[in-house]
């Protein structure tokens, strides 16, 4: 027994050391690509002659072909790693960053800094098909990484030693090395699964068809039915003789780019935030996952996904990602599904259970032991179905084992890290703790044995530690470390938190790090006594507890917590914001009137101010009530909030002082807006009415002048007109009213109103914007839409997550349009006050994503 001991030791030693040596020859390879990166950015500069091969993809050559030296049967593969064109989120700040202008003119001190530097990061998007290659072929041509054949029992793991942290370049800054001998890229096929993201490119064109409208020239109005009434729009007096309902608008002459995206999933998420050798933090919010260098701040974006992402998974290589969407809006490509793709070149590798699972994917994971080769998957079905597929194996992967998991929630699954072990991992969730043994493709399953007193109502998360031992965390605030290769209890730890463990991290240097869902605490354990070591941290309240952490450089810990916020900090430094969200719908946006900032709201109760240029939050402030809506003072002094039961207050945009609380009937405040001359505020209710108020003494004091009766629905869309006289109102109901605020009455003439101009225009029935509307919507499916300050464009945003970008005026049945993903629904668009940006508010899935307006 004593030499067998010994024997495992000396195994382990030289795996060990073996992963030492993978660590560095991953910091090489990431220095060797920051370097073609910067190579090829300054040709990108300069302009490469077309009579010689670039430097950057000649010296990419030399180094792939170094590389492959090394790997084995390289002589067999032919290697011509080329660098594509890219671009990347903050490239378009790099000269002000580099002015010191890293805030816009105006704005106030900001509560989470940012980064001063300007190196540009790539932003990719991945649309080709991948041919089926055997692993160890895969893994060589995919930033070169370390060969494995797949029945190798040796630990493969890259995970990076401090001292190769603080050595090695970020990959954030790097291309796409993308091979061309076909291996990996080949034509895209339009029928192919692994293309779901071809079909909704961001950029992608969507035409509609002619509604039954009907335009009388003789009275200027487009006729058409909508929702059981006919609808008359009046064509402004300056289209009436060219126009006609056939006619087809061109597309618009500018696009978008997604720029960036503030918030991040964490509070009914988990283990979805990860660190890879770049140096990124990996993590998911809507439909996208996000690659964050927060030294660079700067972001890339994986965009393959047609649904909300739920869970991540970083293979053992740390280049390959597996990401789990819930099921989308399309009955097919929108059903819950496992991509897995590169994160140096965002490409899609494989695409497993298309149509196979039901309501989500709520948990992945890449075994260990075996170097990554299999990838266990489970459904979030009311079955908590597991499954087990050899992903390397054909387009679609290859499913082995297949089993019912739990009747009840599964939330954290983890494989065993030492091979030839009794149980290859370990599933955990409500009242239960599973240990899973794997035999030539059959599962079998063993229940975890408490003793009935003190068995938890949920087993929170889990880990293992170096030694192989398991460790759970659960809702009794207890840690119970299992019996090697057993079932049954080895120890308890009770007390460990006060409420749940919502997370543990094992260190690289074997302790461990437990996380407190009630508490906020992060606990340090030394291991394999279980003792505490006396370092304990705690989260700041306002940013919630402790959902998942991982650890970053050195002595650095990240922590996603239940409010939505990312925060990176130690057991000596405090910790601080890298992202902060909202926790609850994301109702609304409004823009500052001349800087380049916005507000964003929603039904957490918390306002935050952000800065476009420098990407961060420059105040938030929470108020108990949901906020249903809000709007700026035309000098953008002056803030009116308005919530979900009747109540507005009126607030400082630069104190946050409150100057005055109002009162208007107990149904929510949809749209609040005040005239251009800032001298009338108009409050859109749910109760059908529009409230008049004048404003004096520099907005300090509101009077209600009258009330707007008229609409059968709520009011959901507003704009005033440039005379400070007029509104124009939509209804829930898909109605369009013109009022006189003067006298408080509605304008029963709408054929006067044809040519009047308007200082906004966001409601989606008007003369000039109803080509927003698709054919066959019944107009609820569109929740804004926005008119750029020049004129020029229209921007929508929909129930489905699509962002739409129109030539304004839109006024034709068939009006093509740019459409954009990202969200999984939007509740409210809009451009900033310079037109050079477009922001969207996600609704359910909190999100806000910020896009440039690029001219094509």
């Amino acid at each position: 027994m004593e030499n067998d001991q010994d024997l495992r030791d000396r195994i382990n030693s030289l795996e060990k050391r073996l992963d030492d040596q993978n660590d560095e020859m991953v910091c090489l390879r990431s220095t060797l690509a920051d370097a073609l990166r910067r190579i090829g950015a300054i040709e990108s500069r300069r302009g490469s002659s077309p009579s010689k091969e670039p430097v950057h993809r000649r010296l990419a050559q030399s180094v792939s072909s170094l590389t492959d030296c090394n790997t084995p049967n390289s002589s067999q593969i032919p290697r011509d790693v080329s660098r594509r064109q890219s671009s990347s989120a903050n490239a378009t700040i790099a000269h002000s960053r580099n002015s010191n202008m890293s805030r816009s003119n105006g704005s106030l001190v900001s509560e989470c800094p940012s980064s001063s530097s300007a190196s540009p990061a790539p932003s990719p998007s991945p649309t080709s098909r991948p041919q089926h290659v055997q692993f160890n072929s895969l893994i060589s041509d995919i930033g070169h990484g370390r060969t494995r054949t797949p029945n190798s029992s040796m630990r493969t793991s890259f995970v990076s030693t401090s001292n190769s942290l603080q050595t090695a370049k970020r990959w954030s800054s790097t291309s796409d090395f993308v091979p061309t001998n076909g291996l990996i890229s080949r034509k895209s096929d339009s029928n192919s699964l692994l293309n779901l993201n071809a079909k909704y490119p961001v950029g992608n064109m969507t035409r509609y068809g002619t509604r039954s409208a009907v335009y009388s020239s003789d009275e200027g109005f487009v006729k058409f039915p909508f929702k059981g009434r006919n609808i008359n729009l009046y064509i402004p007096s300056a289209q009436r003789e060219k126009y006609s309902a056939s006619q087809t608008l061109p597309l618009p002459e500018a696009k978008l780019k997604m720029e960036w995206v503030y918030g991040y999933r964490g509070k009914d998420c988990r283990s979805n935030l990860h660190l890879i050798p770049t140096g990124e933090l990996v993590y998911c919010i809507a439909a996208i996952v996000v690659l964050f260098d927060a030294e660079e701040h700067g972001q890339r974006f994986y965009l393959g996904h047609t649904g909300d992402v739920k869970c991540l998974a970083i293979h053992p290589n740390k280049l390959l990602i597996a990401s789990g969407q819930a099921a989308g809006r399309d009955p097919y490509e929108g059903t819950p599904h496992v991509r897995i793709w590169n994160s140096v070149s965002l490409q899609t590798l494989f695409v497993l259970g298309q149509g196979d699972f039901g309501k989500s994917v709520s948990c992945v994971a890449f075994s260990k032991a075996d170097g990554g080769s299999m990838l266990l998957i489970i459904d979030e079905s009311p079955d908590q179905t597991l499954s087990l597929w050899e992903w390397q194996k054909g387009e679609r992967g290859q499913r082995i084992a297949e089993t019912r998991c739990s009747s009840d929630l599964v939330v954290a699954v983890e494989w065993n890290p030492v091979p030839r072990e009794r149980f290859a991992f370990v599933t955990s969730g409500k009242g239960h703790v599973c240990f899973w043994s794997l035999e030539n493709g059959t599962l079998g399953r063993k229940l975890g044995v408490f003793e009935s007193r003190d068995k938890p109502k949920y087993i929170t998360c889990l880990a293992f530690a170096d030694n192989g031992d398991c460790i759970t965390g659960d809702s009794n605030g207890s840690l119970i470390i299992w019996l090697k290769g057993s079932n049954v209890i080895q120890k308890t730890i009770r007390n460990a938190h006060e409420g749940p463990v919502f997370c543990l991290l094992t260190l690289k240097d074997g302790r461990l790090v437990s996380g407190g869902g009630k508490d906020g605490q992060l606990v340090l354990w030394d291991l394999p006594s279980y003792r505490r070591t006396g370092y304990i941290t705690e989260i700041p309240e306002k940013y919630g507890n402790v959902r998942v952490a991982v650890q970053g450089k050195g002595s650095q810990i990240l922590v996603g917590t239940t409010r939505n916020c990312i925060l990176r900090g130690s057991f000596d430094i405090p910790f601080t914001p890298l992202m902060v969200g909202h926790t609850e719908e994301s109702t609304g946006l409004c823009v500052h009137p001349s800087q380049s900032q916005f507000l964003s709201f929603g039904y957490d109760g918390r306002l935050q101010l952000w800065d476009t240029m420098s990407r961060t939050i420059i105040w938030g402030k929470d108020i108990r009530d949901p906020i249903q809506s809000a709007c700026f003072s035309p000098e953008g002094q002056v803030l009116v909030i308005a919530s979900t039961c009747g109540k507005w207050f009126v607030m400082d945009s630069q104190t946050r002082d409150i100057y005055a609380t109002h009162m208007d009937g107990t149904e929510p405040v949809q749209v609040v807006k005040f005239s251009p001359n800032g001298k009338m505020l108009a409050i859109g209710s749910k109760d059908a009415s529009i409230y008049i108020y004048q404003v004096l003494d520099k907005y300090r004091k509101y009077y209600r002048v009258g009330k707007c009766v008229g609409h059968t629905g709520f009011v959901s869309q507003m704009d005033w007109a440039c005379d400070n006289l007029h509104l124009q109102t939509n209804s829930g109901d898909c109605e369009l009213l013109y009022w006189n605020t003067g006298v408080c009455r509605q304008i029963t003439q709408p054929s006067s109103m044809r040519d009047m101009e308007w200082s906004s225009v966001t409601c989606p029935i008007g003369p000039t914007s109803f080509g927003v509307l698709s054919e066959g919507s019944e107009g609820t499916d569109v929740n804004s839409c926005c008119a750029s300050h020049s004129r020029r464009l229209l921007v929508s945003g929909d129930d489905g997550g699509r962002l739409k970008l129109f030539t304004y005026p839109s006024s034709q049945p068939k009006s093509p349009c740019h459409s954009y993903q990202g969200h999984s629904n939007i509740s409210c668009v809009c451009f900033l006050s310079d037109d050079t940006r477009v922001l969207s508010a996600g609704g359910r899935d909190s999100s806000i994503i910020q896009w440039t307006v690029e001219s094509s």
